[in-house]
């Protein structure tokens, strides 16, 4: 980083500029910054969706498991896709076959129906965990490539005063921020929803053995048209 540009980084008051900073960077710490900053952007689009989207999960849940203990069954959303997938698999049964048997198929049928809800919502978790894992390093391979450009810089010309090397290493330093930025919200979303998809699978899973149960005794969930 030249003299004149070092100046640009720090305001009237001495404190150091983020916006010169970036602009004033070399081209690869630059693209380093502005790829971090995008990431953190998608990540927390990721994150929002899917806070989104395990509130709607948590509620049919709640719908499922009522609905499973015998009330009254909503007409749309994931209780009724894993209902219509009973009834179908119900449809191809055979009359000679055990009630054991019926159970087990339709237990299978609404647990796949399940799945395909589940891995809907999986759907960005690998974005999650990548931008967790390599944004830190992202960011450091920016700071050491900052740091070799800001000594390329020094040594060409011959100033070795703090006013010239401190912008060019807090330029290269703001990349591993930026690193760090984007990976520990990553991390600790992917975490999290990781762990809420498997307690949802697992509440899921009982209610749908107690739906099973309710279908080869007789007593069909209530409130669904085609449905006693």
């Amino acid at each position: 980083m030249d003299p004149q540009a070092a100046t640009a980084v720090v305001d009237q008051a001495g404190h150091m500029s983020i916006m010169p900073l970036i602009m004033n960077a070399d081209p690869v710490v630059k693209a380093v910054m502005i790829g971090l900053a995008l990431a953190s952007v998608a990540c927390w689009a990721i994150i929002l969706e899917k806070m989104f989207r395990l509130l709607r999960l948590s509620s049919d849940l709640k719908k499922l498991e009522a609905s499973a203990a015998g009330g009254a069954t909503p007409n749309r959303g994931l209780v009724r896709k894993l209902l219509i997938a009973a009834e179908d698999e119900e449809s191809h049964g055979s009359h000679d076959e055990g009630r054991s048997e019926t159970r087990g198929r339709l237990e299978r049928a609404m647990r796949a129906a399940m799945r395909s809800e589940l891995h809907r919502l999986e759907v960005g978790l690998p974005f999650l965990a990548t931008i967790g894992s390599a944004g830190p390093f992202i960011g450091l391979f920016g700071t050491v490539w900052g740091i070799m450009h800001s000594f390329t810089a020094i040594a060409s010309q011959k100033d070795t005063s703090l006013a010239v090397v401190a912008p060019g290493i807090a330029e290269a330093l703001f990349a591993t921020a930026l690193g760090l930025a984007a990976a520990i919200p990553a991390v600790v979303a992917y975490n999290a929803i990781s762990v809420a998809l498997g307690r949802a699978a697992n509440r899921g899973s009982v209610a749908i053995a107690n739906l099973a149960k309710l279908f080869v005794n007789g007593n069909r969930p209530r409130g669904v048209a085609g449905v006693a």
